[in-house]
């Protein structure tokens, strides 16, 4: 099958019957695709857009194992990084670094960690010396550190040329029938009703990002979602010194990821950051610094939560996202060379959802900002409910 050209719908494939149509062209949505190939299925995925440009490619492109909430998260995430791997291989996307490092300011932070490695997700972890983190990073400021905790499950990818590459090989490897700038306005029943024609599907997956009114608006509003704005930033460092071995977090992300925050070690950690760091964490502000392949460093991120996504950065946001990278990293001279926002849909009692509309239609979101990190696994599940 020749693959679909980006934008073009060919009047061949209008009205044709497939086993599953997917409704989005994010992770989710081509993680649910490649399941459905993966058990023989044909797939269609259609997408408003004319290449994706949502949360699955304003993201950091790191796979987080680390930190993930307990249980069945985690085991998507573990699953998630394994296919990922498989995926990158085949499809020809390039792993930039793999793994993580925590270091440890604060006592309580401290605390935290130990806890956390005691944990079953801890495991595979382990303390690591001031020497050996230098060697990973060298660019970490060591003069306050106490602890630093290596995890060796992460990896790294550009998800903005990451995803995109998935599409095409989906198409290519996989015969999936790909349609961009196709928006789908209703399904009814099995029909797949589009702005450029009417495509009938066995099983229908919508992957909605954070667009929360156009498709089954009724039943996405009983969940009480909301939509999560966040701030990133681009660093040129201009130095050998800003080569990262390893993905790097802070204490202000032991009192965020569920994985910690839930421990109860983590409460007198998020006191004392809600007293020294108000307005950081007011602003849902953690560190997370990884690397891409031309060098720069990306640096995030902060939340602000409200049912839209927020039109305006702001700039006292870059500021305090700059000043926790600055008490980790001695880097002075360091380049903000770009600036972006993202959002994503997110719920206080679920990290995911998947939603029977009908029996031959589910909705499948991550409602949170793990979409790159589970949204394999989640796929998986979506189609396992049809296809087992």
């Amino acid at each position: 099958m020749t693959p679909v050209p980006m934008g073009v719908l060919p009047e061949v494939c209008v009205g044709n019957q497939f086993d599953v149509v997917v409704v989005g062209a994010g992770i989710v949505g081509l993680s649910a695709a490649l399941a459905a190939v993966n058990k023989g299925k044909r797939v269609a995925v259609l997408d408003r857009g004319a290449k994706a440009i949502g949360a699955s490619i304003r993201n950091f492109g790191f796979v987080t194992i680390t930190g993930q909430q307990a249980g069945a998260h985690w085991e998507r995430a573990m699953r998630s990084r394994d296919i990922w791997l498989q995926v990158a291989e085949q499809a020809g996307i390039d792993v930039i670094h793999r793994g993580l490092l925590l270091p440890a300011r604060r006592e309580e932070a401290v605390d935290v960690l130990h806890a956390f490695h005691a944990t079953p997700m801890g495991h595979a972890c382990h303390m690591v010396t001031l020497e050996e983190a230098a060697h990973m990073v060298p660019s970490l400021r060591m003069d306050d550190v106490r602890e630093i905790l290596y995890s060796p499950h992460e990896i790294r990818v550009e998800s903005v040329q990451a995803i995109p590459r998935i599409a095409a090989w989906l198409a290519e490897r996989h015969d999936v029938s790909f349609h961009w700038n196709t928006a789908v306005h209703a399904i009814d029943g099995h029909r797949v009703e589009t702005s450029r024609g009417v495509v009938h599907a066995e099983t229908i997956v919508v992957c909605p990002g954070d667009d929360l009114s156009t498709l089954f608006p009724e039943r996405i509003g009983q969940y009480g979602l909301q939509i999560c704005t966040l701030q990133m930033l681009r660093l040129a460092a201009n130095s050998a010194q800003a080569q990262l071995g390893a993905a790097v977090m802070s204490d202000m992300s032991l009192a965020r990821y569920e994985g910690f925050d839930a421990l109860p070690e983590a409460r007198a950690l998020a006191r004392r950051l809600d007293e020294e760091e108000r307005e950081s964490r007011e602003a849902g502000i953690h560190l997370i610094v990884v690397q891409s392949a031309d060098g720069s460093l990306v640096v995030g991120d902060s939340h602000v939560y409200g049912p839209s996504q927020e039109p305006f950065a702001r700039t006292r946001f870059d500021e305090l996202i700059l000043d926790e990278f600055d008490r980790i990293f001695d880097l002075p001279r360091r380049k903000v060379i770009q600036r972006w926002t993202g959002s994503y849909v997110s719920a206080s009692d679920r990290t995911v959802l998947i939603d029977k509309a009908a029996d031959h239609i589910r909705l499948v979101m991550v409602t949170g900002g793990t979409g790159a990190s589970t949204g394999f696994a989640l796929g998986e599940q979506a189609i396992a409910g049809w296809y087992s």
